[in-house]
């Protein structure tokens, strides 16, 4: 099972061993300070944005076009941005680290 970093505004780092599913519903299930999936993980919302450092980012992939929509109304969103509900947390990610935009 995969790890996970999380990296909240305020640098507090949490990490998450044996992490299943989304990003946003691994955030949500270990009370992330910044996550909030208020949308319930349907990318209708941006409560659940992170930014995914360069190195990871060809592996994550790049924003969907619904993220990049809802992304156009954020002013801290740019190409390192994703919505946690639209990563799945998969063995070739064991080890990902994000940070956590928050709202």
């Amino acid at each position: 099972m995969p790890t996970v970093t999380f990296i909240t505004a305020d640098g507090e780092k949490s990490v998450i061993e044996n992490a299943e599913g989304s990003l946003m519903d691994i955030a949500v299930d270990n009370d992330i300070e910044g996550i909030d999936g208020a949308c319930g993980g349907v990318c209708s919302c941006a409560t659940c944005h992170v930014k995914v450092p360069a190195e990871w980012r060809q592996r994550v992939g790049s924003a969907t076009e619904a993220e990049k929509d809802i992304f156009e109304f954020e002013d801290e969103a740019d190409e390192s941005s994703r919505l946690g509900c639209q990563v799945e947390l998969t063995s070739e990610l064991d080890g990902l680290t994000v940070h956590v935009v928050g709202l």
